[in-house]
């Protein structure tokens, strides 16, 4: 995928400090549409990344289809709509079928899809897909808690507000004993 033109979006951020009043060459700023480019560049790595590379073939078998879990992932992402960041945790189960992920995989699928302009609830919805999808995985649960700044910063002012998202597929939606124990053991 094409990579971002910081030169370009450099004098798109120098063009927005003159509509908001600043002087883009005072010290503090002469770097600054600089700064916001790269910035912005590697905050929305993730459209530049795919699955299958950030995976690169990192599956291990096993002969068990006990539930793995990884929880407190922490993640950092932009929302779509005012693009302020969201930052929270992120907990993911499955249920293997012969083959089970390389640990550090699950947290890069979050990352990918993390730096991308976002709004939580897809982003539920597409690493659970992901590691279903990766895994072969009988069933996945994926769940996220998040602060948003655009709820704290600015609108509603709601300093300690936290949104949660979940997303179950597979053995996780169809059989109740098996979300249970999911969601247990991500509470420990």
């Amino acid at each position: 995928m094409k990579q971002p033109d910081e030169g370009k979006i450099a004098a798109l951020v120098r063009e927005l400090l003159v509509e908001l009043g600043e002087d883009p060459d005072r010290g503090g700023l002469v770097k600054t549409p600089v700064r916001v480019a790269k910035s912005l560049a590697f905050l929305t790595r993730g459209y530049r990344q795919s699955v299958k590379a950030v995976v690169n073939g990192a599956y291990f078998a096993s002969g068990t289809n006990h539930m793995v879990i990884l929880k407190n992932i922490e993640l950092f992402s932009m929302c779509e709509h005012h693009m302020l960041p969201f930052y929270g945790k992120c907990a993911i189960g499955y249920i293997s079928q012969g083959k089970v992920l390389g640990v550090s995989k699950l947290a890069r699928i979050v990352d990918m899809y993390a730096r991308r302009l976002q709004i939580q609830e897809r982003l539920t919805d597409q690493i659970a897909a992901a590691v279903m999808e990766e895994a072969n995985a009988e069933g996945v649960g994926v769940v996220i808690d998040a602060q948003h700044l655009c709820m704290k910063m600015r609108g509603v002012e709601k300093q300690h507000s936290e949104m949660t998202t979940s997303a179950v597929l597979g053995s996780f939606r169809t059989d109740p004993t098996v979300r249970q124990e999911f969601l247990s053991l991500i509470k420990q």
